[in-house]
């Protein structure tokens, strides 16, 4: 008898948690009943994989399903559409409930718009023309040549942390660093360890990942959340359905699925 009540509670505990899922985001998306979520144009492995946030590969776009899931979505609920990283980080109204683009939480950032818990802290990595030569220490960053994109935390780690003999040149996005790189304008550029990976193994020719700062040694880790417009009433929904995945152990599996080819890099001393 006591096996039969128990099993009806945790029946009943079960329908009042999908209950509270599906009520979590109720009146606050853009769409009723539909999630929209933004991701760049175009999206870059490991994150979205063939540049297909639908298929639910790559780390982003399978946290995305996730994250829906947990707030009480069906995935064909998960509605997708493209912005550009600058278009994104401004004021205003926009056309996507959550967008996914890497984006590092920032106290400037956060005056304007809204951010979620963070998903993924990322060590910072410096890639490089060519690596043969280089040793991986303070000493040896110094001396490149570096480049980087002022709207993102690379330029202060580059100035406060490496502060290199020569000032950094500065461009507006990640593919003019690269093209920089590949002009031998600069030596060596920062970005975060999963896309130095796919830039070194697929965009730059030559190119290598030297190596890493432990986001767990530095002052201000990379922390990625997800944007949002400012006040966004959907905020304390995902951050519940994030908190939940970090408990459950269902975000750290993604990370290991997606991120994994992430280890071995050396750090940087």
């Amino acid at each position: 008898m006591l096996k039969h009540l128990t099993s009806a509670a945790l029946g009943t505990l079960l329908l009042a948690g999908t209950a509270v899922a599906q009520s979590c985001a109720d009146g606050k998306t853009l769409a009723e009943g539909k999630l929209t979520i933004a991701t760049g144009n175009p999206a870059y492995y490991p994150w979205v994989i063939d540049d297909a946030p639908e298929s639910g590969e790559g780390f982003e776009a399978a946290v995305a399903y996730a994250l829906a899931t947990e707030m009480g979505f069906d995935a064909a609920d998960v509605v997708w559409t493209r912005t550009s990283f600058d278009q994104a980080i401004q004021p205003g109204a926009k056309d996507f409930d959550l967008n996914m683009q890497q984006f590092s939480i920032t106290a400037e950032r956060d005056k304007v718009v809204d951010f979620s818990e963070p998903y993924y802290t990322a060590p910072m990595a410096v890639l490089v023309r060519g690596g043969d030569g280089i040793d991986v220490s303070m000493e040896a960053m110094k001396a490149l040549k570096w480049g980087v994109v002022a709207s993102t935390t690379a330029l202060p780690v580059v100035m406060e942390e490496i502060s290199p003999s020569a000032s950094p040149l500065v461009y507006d996005d990640n593919a003019n660093v690269v093209e920089a790189m590949k002009a031998g304008q600069v030596d060596a550029a920062l970005f975060d360890l999963p896309t130095a990976l796919y830039l070194s193994a697929v965009v730059l020719e030559g190119g290598k990942v030297l190596g890493q700062f432990a986001p767990d040694e530095s002052a201000n880790p990379d922390h990625f959340g997800m944007l949002m417009t400012e006040g966004n009433p959907l905020k304390e929904c995902v951050d519940a359905a994030l908190s939940a995945m970090k408990a459950d152990g269902s975000l750290a599996a993604i990370e290991a699925e997606w991120l994994q080819q992430a280890t071995g890099v050396p750090l940087i001393q």
